[in-house]
């Protein structure tokens, strides 16, 4: 069998993987756009902290070792053009010259994008985003060969946060600008003010509700436009989101879901059933309503790529689903997240309760013991877990994996309230801040 993936980072080389290990008798053909595969994206920040830090150490397999294993892989290679008709994929390499490969099967793996509204300025070279390595390099470069002494960051999502951080590491004064009304607005209030003190104390100048209108490339400098007021900046990191990359998806016929990505079944098929996709590009089911979500995240593109490798291959697997299970660092602050808040509870139809607590990570005898806040969300009629929202200095990138268990196996509050969790006083108080916020929650329904 002929297997043509497209895309070659995290769902692609998942999938081409698995296949020429377990059945390497099938031709497996990876075309990738860029120079690179299989490096590790979400650690560019903390490299680009470090001025001494390689960040070609984040090359996890280099294109070689893939090739020794019998997959057929293409660097350079941009395809744009599916005919489902005659199976075949089409595009052009990076010195112009057209190609071609027919498929048996064809796997979707072409992740997502800086999503780059049409401002004037955000193409200069000073102005970055942050998703490819070669966009890691860039800014590397950029701050070696320039005095960089203050930084813009537009948009304060996970990267531009990590970026903060990474900037100000590097004695660098950063100022963020934010379109919408609130910092992290899907964070409770109670868990967002001791995040936005943490800016606050670390010097990090924020505006929310601000507009970048253009940006200007001055003498020495940049000057950030925007419908309130201007700044300047010597390094500009472009951070306003992602989009799918789905347009080839899109020409070929496919049937598209929420933010238009590729819309999939549980084992990974397209509308086309000779067509598998996984990854940024693509929906996934979520765990609790059962229906098609867009939520980016590393594991789900590896797991929906080991799934397509599973199906294509004939071994019928199902992906389970997604809960939005996700975890970053604001400076000393963990944030960490897994399935609904109140308002998307109250939007999936639910009849939503929660509560919010302030805990500590440790027991109180510890006097390195930090404060843990803690958001938990139950449906009030059934008493299930839909949501847990953590934020603290420590204990929460771990523990936010007790909520995702929870809800994925459709735990109500009261038991999960009953759980027989570790303790010991340097890990945590007799009753963990999970255990606590379950215990009060369970109050609240039925």
């Amino acid at each position: 069998m002929k297997i043509v993936i497209i895309g070659g980072d995290a769902a692609g080389m998942s999938a081409a993987s698995q296949i020429k290990r377990k059945y390497p008798e099938n031709d497996v053909i990876v075309l990738e756009a860029t120079q690179d595969v299989s490096y590790s994206a979400c650690t560019m920040p903390y490299s680009i902290a470090d001025p001494d830090d390689d960040i070609e150490r984040l090359i996890v397999r280099a294109p070689e070792e893939f090739r020794k294993t019998g997959i057929e892989l293409h660097l350079g290679h941009y395809a744009d053009k599916i005919d489902r008709q005659n199976k075949t994929v089409s595009g052009k390499k990076t010195d112009g010259n057209e190609f071609s490969f027919t498929y048996d099967k064809l796997f979707i793996a072409t992740g997502n994008r800086p999503f780059m509204p049409p401002v004037k300025g955000l193409d200069l070279y000073g102005v970055f985003p942050l998703k490819s390595l070669e966009h890691g390099r860039q800014i590397d470069r950029y701050l070696e060969e320039n005095t960089v002494k203050k930084a813009v960051i537009i948009g304060m999502g996970y990267i531009g946060l990590e970026m903060c951080e990474a900037l100000h590491t590097r004695n660098i004064e950063v100022t963020m600008v934010e379109a919408a009304p609130e910092v992290l607005g899907w964070l409770h209030e109670d868990l967002r003010n001791p995040v936005k003190k943490e800016l606050d104390d670390k010097g990090i100048k924020y505006f929310t509700n601000t507009k970048v209108t253009e940006i200007e490339k001055t003498e020495k400098s940049f000057s950030i436009k925007t419908e309130n007021k201007n700044f300047e900046a010597d390094i500009v990191i472009a951070s306003m989101g992602v989009v799918p990359n789905s347009e080839i998806a899109e020409k070929a016929g496919l049937e598209l879901g929420p933010a238009k990505a590729i819309r999939t079944n549980t084992f990974m098929q397209t509308s086309d059933p000779d067509i598998y996709t996984a990854g940024d590009c693509a929906c996934a089911r979520h765990i609790v309503t059962k229906k098609c979500v867009w939520i980016p995240l590393a594991l789900t593109a590896n797991r929906g790529g080991r799934t397509a490798a599973k199906n294509i291959l004939g071994e019928k697997s199902e992906f389970p689903g997604i809960l939005g299970t996700a975890v970053f660092k604001v400076f000393d602050y963990e944030v960490a997240r897994t399935g609904f808040n109140f308002h998307e509870a109250k939007e999936a139809g639910f009849d939503p309760v929660e509560v919010v607590i302030k805990t500590r990570s440790k027991a109180h005898t510890c006097k390195n013991s930090q404060k843990i806040y803690v958001n938990m969300i139950a449906d009030k009629k059934s008493g299930k877990v839909l949501g847990l929202f953590m934020a603290g200095k420590e204990g929460v990138a771990r523990r936010i994996n007790s909520g995702a268990v929870a809800i994925h196996a459709q735990m109500k509050a009261k038991d999960l309230a009953e759980v027989d969790m570790a303790y010991a006083p340097p890990f945590s108080p007799v009753w963990d801040p999970v255990i606590l916020a379950a215990g009060e929650l369970a109050k609240k329904t039925f």
